[in-house]
């Protein structure tokens, strides 16, 4: 459960990353540090920094600096990627067309969800059917957010392998028929300026309070401004100060419901009062999308012996969110 806690904590994973596929790595005291720290991080605030992730940072960098171009785009082209229940949901909307519990948030988007071919999972899938809808212009968008969508995907594997570690499992406990085919979500976020001197906006939230789907977010934030904004248990709002060089990572609901509560999706919200644009990339860890979600035994015992969720279908719980996310 998450705690009263006052600031973010940041774990350098260095020592995860680059051992974590080694069959020796469960006697490594650097990893053993690494897993130690996630699994504080884990319990105590559903959310930290990962330094030492092996993404260039030159990439990093590159992925918010193409967005803001594409945000900078005339309206007209944006909507040439507009998107549609017909592509699976992925495309472009406009700024208040995404609505967190019934309300308009006030930021624009391109959703992308890793690709589902017609049948794949039969009537489960067929609201996700459909291939990626990408911008002609800039160029050479599609490919670099493909490349980003895979270093992301193994990195995020690599962090999953040390959340087990710290569960007592082994370093495979969310592979194979959890998340060995893992399911994905990239959100390309921008956040207008919405506030001015003379003027106060009737809704100044760029995305509503909100606890993440599935197991594991990284997000890349602008480096200059401060609008992530994490609930502790007391309900203040800590601020996720951007840290350069680094994600901020978060847990999600399938990772909620695997451990039995004992670690937290928290509650958490942007809310932009800078003079800036703002431009955050969300990649999203998810289960494998037919994958039923139920609390571990390991867990389980760990936190009284009683299961205090019912098991989920993981695409059953996107799909579900999916269709009352927009207003299209």
């Amino acid at each position: 459960m998450a705690t009263d806690f006052k600031s973010i904590p940041l774990i350098d994973i260095s020592e995860l990353v680059e051992k974590c596929d080694d069959p020796n790595s469960t006697q490594d005291k650097g990893v053993a540090e690494v897993v130690r720290q996630l699994d504080q991080a884990c319990r105590e605030a559903g959310f930290f920094y990962v330094k030492g992730h092996g993404i260039p940072e030159s990439l990093v960098k590159e992925i918010r600096t193409i967005s803001r171009r594409f945000f900078d785009s005339p309206y007209e082209e944006k909507l040439k990627i507009k998107l549609s229940s017909a592509s699976g949901y992925r495309g472009y909307q406009r700024v208040g067309e995404n609505i967190t519990k019934g309300v308009p948030d006030m930021h624009e988007a391109i959703d992308c969800y890793k690709e589902v071919n017609p049948g794949m999972y039969g009537d489960l899938g067929k609201a996700m059917e459909g291939c990626n809808v990408w911008p002609s212009e800039p160029p050479n968008f599609k490919n670099l957010m493909e490349d980003y969508v895979d270093r992301c995907t193994e990195l995020s594997r690599k962090i999953m392998r040390g959340i087990a570690l710290a569960l007592g499992g082994p370093v495979d406990a969310f592979e194979g028929n959890r998340a060995g085919d893992p399911f994905w979500v990239l959100r390309v976020i921008g956040y207008p300026v919405l506030c001015h001197e003379m003027t106060k906006p009737e809704n100044d939230v760029g995305c509503g309070a909100h606890t993440d789907y599935g197991l594991l977010t990284l997000v890349n934030q602008d480096d200059d401004i401060t609008a992530l904004q994490v609930r502790n248990s007391n309900g203040e709002w800590i601020s996720a100060v951007p840290v350069p060089g680094t994600f901020v990572c978060n847990i999600g609901d399938m990772l909620k419901i695997l451990t039995n509560g004992l670690y937290e999706s928290t509650l958490h919200r942007v809310i932009n009062n800078s003079s800036k644009y703002r431009v955050c990339v969300a990649y999203f860890y998810e289960p494998n999308f037919d994958a039923a979600i139920e609390p571990l035994d390991k867990c389980v015992e760990k936190s009284g012996g009683t299961k205090k969720f019912e098991r989920a279908v993981y695409g059953k719980h996107l799909v579900s969110k999916v269709l009352t996310n927009f207003v299209i």
